[in-house]
């Protein structure tokens, strides 16, 4: 009986997992065409003509007519974003009209910036975050809790835009602790050979240790910046699930055994709020790539953020739906990784 019932559990399991690949799947899709369809609409609402942008303000009617036909313009916006799902099917996300290259090998060279940005972040203001929030459950109530949360209002509270200018204009034109905009000093930009797109890999892999060094004076204060903004986020919400696991049962039964509170914390509250660590961390990065587009401005980080302010302000649709359906895909699958990752690492959840 236990040889016959072992194989139908893993059948039983086979299915409910691919139930929930399956529903996944589907609501990925279902969420990018539902923000392919709005971004596609909002993009033909801006007051600016694409078609005078190409043609110039100075085509005659004719040349003007000719152009709108190329880009598909003088069809209707449904029939636009039909035809524009099947390029996409095929591979196709257009050509940007600013660049004047396809979209797909723009959003490649971009897209490992923003990356490397979000990536740097996540990694300082998660570690902060974590050490800030233990400290703050460990002592709460004194000056620990007391910075801890000090540190989360700030980070809500503070346009990013503006504590990015405020960096720039302390450490960079005041201080000289940080390099100046883009990625690298212009002496090293053209002479780097780009290999994964990361700098401070292709800068390192170089073996001129200083460019590796400029590139890290360059990289730190955005992602300070960056940083503080998930650091908010992480110690305000694990520093709320521990001191609500602090008052249960198993935590009291355990104290009275004689463990010390950082011991209790460590072993046995840690491993329940694990779930929602998950959960914190793969949504802050998820919003770090999407916030990152303030931060790319103000610090000329040639990345997604920063290729998507460009072509907003330019009305380059190809080129808005492009980093729109990146950023979204990211942002979805981040989701459902931390799904995945809390079904596996919480039994309560299965």
């Amino acid at each position: 009986m236990t040889d016959s019932s072992a194989p139908a559990g893993f059948v039983r399991q086979g299915w409910r997992w691919s139930g929930r690949l399956l529903t996944g799947v589907i609501s990925l899709a279902l969420t990018l065409l539902g923000l392919l369809a709005f971004t596609f609409t909002l993009s033909h609402l801006a007051p600016i003509d694409p078609t005078l942008q190409v043609a110039g303000d100075h085509a005659s009617e004719a040349t003007y007519a000719q152009v709108r036909r190329d880009l598909g313009l003088d069809q209707s916006v449904p029939v636009q974003f039909v035809r524009y799902l099947e390029n996409l099917a095929h591979g196709d996300m257009g050509i940007s009209r600013i660049t004047a290259q396809p979209v797909a090998s723009d959003l490649m060279r971009t897209f490992p910036a923003t990356v490397e940005l979000a990536t740097c972040a996540i990694l300082l203001g998660g570690t902060f975050g974590i050490l800030l929030a233990f400290l703050a459950v460990w002592k709460p109530g004194s000056w620990l809790d007391n910075v801890a949360r000090l540190v989360s209002l700030l980070g809500y509270s503070v346009p990013i835009f503006w504590l990015s200018l405020l960096g720039l204009l302390l450490f960079y034109a005041v201080l000289h602790w940080a390099g100046g905009p883009g990625r690298l000093d212009d002496l090293y930009m053209y002479t780097m050979t780009p290999r994964t797109g990361f700098v401070l890999i292709d800068t390192w892999l170089s073996g001129d240790r200083d460019m590796f060094y400029n590139a890290i004076s360059h990289l730190w204060l955005p992602v300070t910046v960056l940083a503080m903004l998930s650091m908010a986020g992480i110690t305000r919400l694990l520093r709320a699930s521990m001191l609500g696991e602090m008052n249960k049962e198993y935590v009291i039964l355990a104290r009275s055994k004689g463990a010390g509170r950082m011991r209790v914390l460590l072993c046995h509250v840690f491993p329940n709020v694990l779930g929602t660590l998950i959960t914190v961390l793969t949504l802050s990065y998820a919003s770090l790539l999407e916030g990152a587009v303030l931060t790319e401005t103000v610090f000329a980080w040639p990345g997604v953020g920063r290729y998507l302010t460009t072509a907003l302000f330019a009305a380059d649709t190809p080129a808005i739906l492009g980093a729109t359906l990146l950023i979204g895909t990211c942002f979805v699958l981040l989701n459902a990784l931390a799904d995945a990752l809390t079904y596996l690492l919480d039994p309560r959840t299965r």
